[in-house]
């Protein structure tokens, strides 16, 4: 029994030590983008937004699961269950990165927030999320404090960007 904890403990170890931030930082730029382009919606645009949210990144995660599993690893290894489960893992931070933009419109109401704020306020979420997932990649690379910084300035930038596009779609 300890052999197989100390297995499953060392597996562990060994994916977060290849951990790909890739994910989290193109997931959180996709929520941005969703946001942004959001427009009208219907007669319940904070459920329609979340889901939006939601279903987009778990649509974007389905399409990088295909395109990892037929476009790249079909060529260097056979498909199996193993290999399908660990490209499922790998690319879940693009849901993952939906998850606190969507929570952002559904608790907008609760700090007093119309639509259009709760938007803002998933907008912000989405680009504070690009920011922490890069500077999390570059700690996890080993990058010093000057690195870090200006991964978080290279993605916050982007962020701004998404941001500077809202503000020319909706006015």
């Amino acid at each position: 029994m300890k052999s197989r904890t100390r297995d499953a403990s060392a597996r562990a170890a060994e994916r977060r030590a290849h951990a790909d931030y890739t994910g989290g930082v193109y997931g959180s730029m996709l929520a941005a983008s969703v946001v942004v382009g959001a427009g009208a919606l219907g007669a319940y645009p904070r459920v329609e937004l979340a889901v939006l949210l939601l279903l987009t990144g778990g649509v974007f995660w389905v399409a990088h699961v295909y395109a990892q599993l037929f476009g790249a690893r079909l060529a260097q290894q056979p498909l199996g269950r193993r290999v399908t489960w660990q490209v499922c893992r790998d690319e879940w931070p693009i849901v993952k990165a939906a998850v606190p933009p969507a929570v952002a419109v559904a608790i907008s109401p609760l700090l007093g927030l119309g639509v259009q704020g709760a938007g803002w306020l998933a907008l912000c979420v989405a680009v504070a999320g690009q920011v922490g997932w890069s500077v999390a990649a570059a700690r996890r690379a080993g990058a010093g404090p000057r690195m870090m910084a200006a991964a978080a300035a290279v993605n916050l930038v982007t962020g701004l960007l998404i941001v500077a596009f809202k503000l020319v779609v909706t006015h």
